[in-house]
């Protein structure tokens, strides 16, 4: 997995990665948004929904543990060995929402998840135990749970959505 020298390294990265999965929602129309194409696990709809979905509780988990509030990863009503569950609640979360307002939504909470990054200092970002809903078995530090709900994903999904492009034709 990559690992960032500072906090500068993983916003930039984390800039970067963005731009070029969002830039991968240019050309895809409202009516095309849930065509399932061959060899691609997920609809563009699915696809921004997930993330979404994930860096929605990201912050989420981070919010309450500030309030003093229990956090229970992932969701109080989905295990770690109900993700199937977890990733539906989140396209059903977000399927009123167009495309676009998708993108926008996404792009905000991008925004806040860099502005929270700015805002903890390298030991609550970069050693483990700094966060309860971090402390895992795998003493995870919050950059790498930032790095799999933000970059990891944003390269990975992009990759899919290239694909789903191709299937359809309009790369």
């Amino acid at each position: 997995m990559q690992t960032y020298k500072d906090k500068a390294e993983l916003i930039e990265e984390i800039k970067k990665r963005y731009l070029l999965y969002d830039q991968e929602f240019n050309g895809i129309k409202e009516d095309e948004k849930d065509l399932l194409q061959p060899g691609v696990d997920k609809t563009p709809s699915q696809n921004i929904s997930y993330q979404l979905g994930w860096t929605h509780l990201l912050l989420q988990w981070e919010a309450d543990e500030q309030k003093g509030i229990g956090v229970k990863t992932p969701t109080p009503e989905y295990k770690w060995n109900n993700l199937g569950g977890l990733y539906q609640s989140f396209y059903n979360e977000y399927r009123s929402h167009s495309l676009q307002q998708r993108r926008e939504l996404l792009r905000n909470q991008v925004d806040e998840i860099i502005n929270w990054i700015e805002s903890l200092d390298d030991e609550t970002l970069f050693t483990p135990g700094q966060r309860k809903w971090a402390t895992t078995p795998a003493q995870w530090p919050v950059w790498k749970w930032i790095h799999i709900n933000t970059v990891a994903p944003f390269k990975n999904f992009r990759t899919q959505l290239r694909k789903w492009k191709k299937e359809k034709g309009t790369e």
